[in-house]
């Protein structure tokens, strides 16, 4: 969420910052609106002021009347009264500012000037690594795990509906070696705090990442309940600390964490539904970094090469894009995505995002630090990015690593963890 004063003082950055994402003609009435409702709660604000002061001077009054034993009923009459418009007063400022927080939480974050303007078209690839492997003769996931008995989509389907999945056997085994070896790299190679957060969290949760309210219809809600399942670890992790205020020495501060991921949009789009590619329930590594506002960039990077260091050790060819601002997600203002290449589908697949959310997300959960050198609390950067998800991850290596006779060379990194060298 932004700053009110970005609405009272800096009204053409946030259109430009609209316009960057190309949501300026959808956000402009909403704009013109947060501008009416700052004016109104400012008027009313001083209305309020006006009204406590002269009922605090008509109080003194009173209380110097009783005093000297005259009658003060007149000037209890003009308490009343205005004690009523207090009251009135501050049921439509109450009003108005639910209305602002409301036209506030609508607006998207401010991409960062490196970020180039425009849509999709505009992402551009910033580097890769390895060498994608032929295609031809090669299966796809979908009939190689399900042939190998390490998938079974139909029990999947079977038993709670279309985008979940079974993975059995070595399969199965397969998705808890990926977790213990991504989360034993952060935590002893990469310096993250681990976490085991609950899958479930509350409005005021979603809402300070950003999910809710713009999202609300792509979560999955608890009925008769103010809860969601959560779309991801970013959601508990990075609320760890809402409402707190830390010391410098805390920054920067690294957590990470698994946890099952719950999408409703996930499959919805008509395309990529195949397999593992877009699925409603799959397990993920999240990284969350916390730093102030002067490193943040740097932190990006850091970040964004922790989530490689996993696609490298695994052998994974990939690469890293460079989001346009039409194309960063909603509460980011810079986000790298990385990308392998699956040949068996002959795609690129994203398997991670990370990202840098300035003080966005931090101002919606009240995630602030103490300077150093004194003054008031500031709002720490948040930041965090997959590292990685799994049904891609697996789906790559299954067509990455498949040899002649069907079978699946292990990556030698994930061997120790999954007992063999070969799947099927």
């Amino acid at each position: 969420m932004h700053d009110l004063r970005m609405v009272r003082e800096q009204i053409e950055v946030l259109r430009d910052g609209m316009r960057r994402r190309g949501k300026l003609d959808a956000l402009a009435p909403v704009i013109d609106r947060a501008q009416q409702l700052d004016t109104e709660r400012r008027t009313l604000i001083q209305a309020l002021e006006e009204r406590k002061a002269a009922r605090n001077g008509i109080s003194q009054d009173v209380a110097r009347k009783k005093r000297s034993g005259e009658d003060a009923e007149d000037l209890l009459l003009q308490s009343r009264a205005l004690g009523e418009e207090i009251a009135k007063l501050e049921a439509e400022l109450g009003a108005v500012e639910g209305d602002l927080q409301n036209a506030m939480l609508e607006f998207p974050n401010i991409t960062l000037p490196d970020v180039p303007e425009g849509g999709e078209e505009n992402n551009s690839v910033v580097r890769s690594w390895g060498t994608p492997r032929g295609e031809t003769g090669l299966k796809p996931h979908w009939d190689l795990g399900v042939e190998l008995g390490l998938i079974d989509f139909e029990r999947g389907a079977k038993i709670s509906g279309s985008g979940f999945i079974v993975f059995r056997g070595k399969g199965a085994r397969l998705v808890r070696s990926l977790m213990s070896f991504m989360l034993d790299l952060h935590t002893t190679e990469h310096g993250y705090d681990e976490a085991w957060v609950p899958v479930v969290v509350n409005r005021a949760s979603m809402t300070g990442t950003g999910q809710l309210p713009k999202f609300e219809d792509d979560m999955y809600a608890i009925r008769d309940e103010e809860l969601f399942l959560i779309p991801t670890a970013e959601v508990p992790i990075t609320n760890l600390y809402a409402g707190e205020i830390l010391s410098t020495s805390d920054l920067p501060k690294a957590l990470t964490g698994y946890s099952a991921c719950f999408r409703r949009e996930a499959g919805a789009h008509g395309k990529d539904t195949r397999g593992l590619i877009r699925v409603h329930e799959f397990d993920k590594v999240e990284l969350v970094r916390y730093s102030t506002p002067e490193t943040s960039a740097d932190e990006l990077e850091l970040l964004t090469g922790h989530a490689e260091k996993v696609l490298q050790l695994l052998g994974l060819p990939y690469r890293v894009v460079l989001l346009s601002a039409g194309d960063t997600g909603f509460s980011s203002a810079k986000t790298y995505d990385l990308e392998v290449f699956a040949p068996g589908a002959a795609t690129w697949l994203e398997v991670s995002s990370c990202s840098v959310f300035t003080d966005f997300q931090a101002r919606r959960a009240n995630i602030r630090y103490r300077p150093a050198e004194g003054g008031k609390p500031r709002f720490v950067h948040t930041l965090n990015g997959s590292g990685l998800a799994f049904p891609r991850v697996i789906a790559a290596l299954l067509e990455h690593y498949q040899n002649a006779d069907g079978t699946i060379e292990v990556p030698e990194v994930l061997r120790p963890y999954l007992g063999t060298d070969r799947l099927g």
